[in-house]
């Protein structure tokens, strides 16, 4: 099997796609500093990034592109948690909730493969549910500390 350019900075992310691919799909990392697509939904914000790193990398690639969805907020932050938790960081994220009576919040992870230059990317989406609680655990993976999520036994 041809290996796959998996496009991230973040390190955690690849050994944690590897693991869950079992190491079956050669996976590559390259990091590519890619455009943040804005005022597009989840989807076309991992397609248009999946085009731009095929194109940069002339062969497979992998992209994921990760959302943190308020519910009292109207899904906001969304596709743009990086910018927002940068800015604000997790207590600032906690702090945007208050005066709603609503901490539900969706994590959607949407990855998007494209195999060549001349086929649109297949996107693969998962969303898991759960509440935005004060900050707690483990940092390694972002906003991950303020997300508990409903099949989480009670962890963030």
């Amino acid at each position: 099997m041809k290996e796959i350019s998996f496009i991230t900075s973040n390190k955690n992310k690849l050994l944690e796609v590897s693991q869950i691919l079992c190491n079956s799909v050669p996976l590559i990392n390259k990091d590519l500093d890619l455009p943040e697509y804005q005022g597009a939904s989840v989807e076309e914000i991992a397609t248009q990034k999946c085009i731009t790193a095929r194109n940069h990398v002339q062969g497979p690639v992998l992209i994921e592109d990760t959302a943190l969805c308020f519910d009292g907020l109207n899904n906001l932050p969304g596709p743009y948690i990086k910018w927002f938790l940068g800015s604000l960081g997790l207590t600032g994220l906690n702090t945007l909730l208050h005066g709603f009576n609503n901490n539900k919040a969706h994590a959607v992870c949407t990855f998007a493969y494209s195999p060549d230059s001349n086929t649109d990317p297949v996107i693969f989406q998962g969303k898991t549910y759960g509440n935005i609680v004060q900050p707690r655990g483990d940092t390694a993976f972002g906003w991950d500390p303020i997300f508990q999520p409903d099949e989480g036994g009670g962890k963030t």
